[in-house]
């Protein structure tokens, strides 16, 4: 099996550096066994939209199968938890052409 490409967005990328650097190294080491296993979180409503939950925060990503690629979307909190879920089921679409562009398909 291929090893999953990483990619971010810029929203996940600014919140990510706000944290204290014991937090980004523990985020940093659950988004690279997503290289190898992405399938390893909890699934939110698909088996492609995924969550991982590092101490007191959650990080939410998109599976492409088809691209081999896992597009890590968000961070958040508890309290934020279900508006952040919310927001990346209603915005799917355009994840996926996020991809896409970035993959020159």
């Amino acid at each position: 099996m291929s090893n999953y490409i990483i990619y971010t967005t810029e929203e996940f990328d600014k919140d990510y550096t706000k944290l204290d650097s014991s937090l980004m190294s523990q985020i940093k080491k659950e988004i690279d066994q997503l290289k190898t296993n992405p399938y390893v979180g909890k699934p939110l409503g698909y088996k492609f939209f995924r969550e991982k939950k590092i101490k007191n925060y959650r990080i939410y990503y998109l599976i492409y199968e088809e691209y081999v690629v896992v597009f890590v979307i968000a961070l958040s909190d508890k309290k934020t938890q279900q508006k952040a879920i919310d927001t990346v089921k209603h915005l799917i679409p355009v994840y996926k052409d996020m991809i896409k562009k970035r993959l020159n398909l």
